[in-house]
């Protein structure tokens, strides 16, 4: 089974333009979570997928891979799907250009659900934490998952779910990391559908990989990712590597 790492790198972003290309500790975010990625020594390879030149030539200049998107994308599963179409490879890592600090551990366990999985029952895994604040809970950035008894993914949401009619009823409310290992055919499939209500309503990409049959299954981590949103975050990276 061949596994790589797919980070797709966007130049532009509304909250904070160029943050991949900012400097941390002397070397740019990009690489740094390009040269993370690669230390963890999980996947056979490790992909940088961009649209910008700069970012590209970043990659490449520093004796890495990268692959230029040819479209524009609307999510990251379009992007890296059109990368990967012609590669040879079993099972694709979405890792986020933005998270330089990786760690392994939860990589390990979404790559561990397809080990395990002998009769390719599973076209996506991901991880998801427990939140127990309320303000976390209501909080719209925090997309909230349900699951069923074998921990498939049942709904993704912005808004409370479930919604607590009932309290003190043992349910335990999970916020899902963004971290995905896709099989390729199910990247190839997102790519070749349409988006459909649920997709466009919550803006939440996986919503369509549910709406057309696809199983997701939920791994859960203490695992919360340091990404880097704003200058404020590139600023606490930088105290991170002193």
């Amino acid at each position: 089974m061949k596994i790589i790492a797919v980070i797709p790198a966007r130049y532009a972003s509304t909250r904070f333009p160029a943050k991949l290309m900012q400097d941390l500790g002397g070397k740019t975010v990009i690489l740094r979570t390009y040269e993370a990625a690669i230390s963890t020594q999980l996947f056979d390879d490790v992909f940088v997928v961009t649209d910008s030149e700069l970012i590209f030539d970043e990659i490449v200049f520093n004796g890495g891979k990268a692959i230029k998107s040819i479209k524009e994308h609307e999510s990251g599963s379009d992007r890296i799907a059109e990368a990967v179409e012609n590669l040879d490879v079993d099972i694709v890592i979405n890792v986020q250009g933005d998270e330089p600090f990786i760690d392994a551990a939860p990589l390990e366990k979404v790559i561990e659900v397809f080990k395990n999985d002998t009769s390719k029952q599973v076209d996506l895994a991901s991880l998801m934490c427990e939140i127990k604040d309320e303000a976390d809970i209501n909080n719209p950035n925090n997309v909230k998952v349900v699951v069923n008894q074998d921990s498939f993914a049942l709904y993704f949401s912005r808004s409370v779910i479930p919604y607590p009619r009932e309290v003190n009823v043992g349910v335990r409310y999970m916020k899902h990391i963004g971290i995905y290992a896709f099989r390729k055919q199910a990247l190839l499939d997102f790519y070749s559908l349409p988006m459909k209500s649920l997709e466009a309503s919550e803006k939440l990409e996986q919503l369509r990989y549910l709406e057309f049959g696809k199983r997701i299954k939920m791994v859960e981590t203490n695992h919360i990712g340091i990404g880097i949103d704003t200058a404020e975050d590139l600023e606490k990276a930088r105290k991170m590597l002193l």
